[in-house]
C-alpha cells in the first residue's frame, strides 16, 4: 500500500469536492439538517475547493492511497484578533467514512504542522470543531486541549469548541 501525503493541486479539485460532500454527509447528518445536507452535490464545491487552493494563506494537502485521493486537509494562519499568541489553524479534515481509523488523520495533520513550521515559522495551532463531531477525539488524542467553546450559531445549542496545541 503506497501512501501519499501531498500539496493540493487544480486536477485534484473534483476528489476533493467528492470527499467533502460524502465526509459531510456521514459525519454531520443528525447535527445539521437534512435538508441542507441533501442539497451538498461535488459540483456545487469545485468552486469552494478551487478557491481553497488558490488562497495564498492557505495550506492545501490531500493524502492518496495507492494513487487514489482519499483524504485532504486544509490550514492556514488563525485570523487576526481571534486567538492571540496561536498561529496556525487547522481549518479540515476530511475522509470518507470508510477511510476513517486508519491513521490517514494523523498523517495528514503531521504535514500540516511540518508545513506550519517550515513554511511559516508557526509553533502552535488551533482547531475547531462541532462539539456532535466524533472527529473531536481524535483531536483530542493528538493531544489537543480544549481552550473554548461558543455557541455554533447565536441562540443555537449546538457548540462549537476551540482546541489548540500549545506546541506543534
Amino acid at each position: 500500500m503506497d501512501i501519499v501525503v501531498r500539496r493540493a493541486k487544480l486536477i485534484d479539485v473534483k476528489q476533493m469536492a467528492n470527499v467533502y460532500v460524502s465526509s459531510w454527509k456521514s459525519t454531520y447528518r443528525g447535527i445539521f439538517s437534512d435538508k441542507f445536507l441533501d442539497s451538498l452535490t461535488p459540483e456545487s464545491r469545485y468552486e469552494q475547493w478551487r478557491k481553497n487552493i488558490e488562497e495564498k494563506d492557505n495550506i492545501v494537502l490531500v493524502l492518496e492511497k495507492d494513487n487514489e485521493l482519499v483524504g485532504l486537509a486544509v490550514g492556514a494562519g488563525v485570523k487576526v484578533g481571534e486567538y492571540p499568541g496561536y498561529d496556525g489553524d487547522v481549518t479540515a479534515i476530511y475522509f470518507e467514512k470508510h477511510n476513517q481509523g486508519k491513521g490517514y488523520g494523523k498523517q495528514l495533520l503531521n504535514g500540516l504542522f511540518e508545513m506550519f513550521k517550515e513554511e511559516r515559522g508557526y509553533t502552535n495551532s488551533i482547531v475547531k470543531v462541532v462539539a456532535d463531531n466524533e472527529s473531536r477525539y481524535f483531536y483530542e488524542k493528538m493531544g489537543a486541549k480544549l481552550i473554548d467553546e461558543q455557541p455554533l450559531e447565536e441562540g443555537k445549542t449546538t457548540m462549537l469548541l476551540t482546541y489548540a496545541w500549545n506546541k506543534i
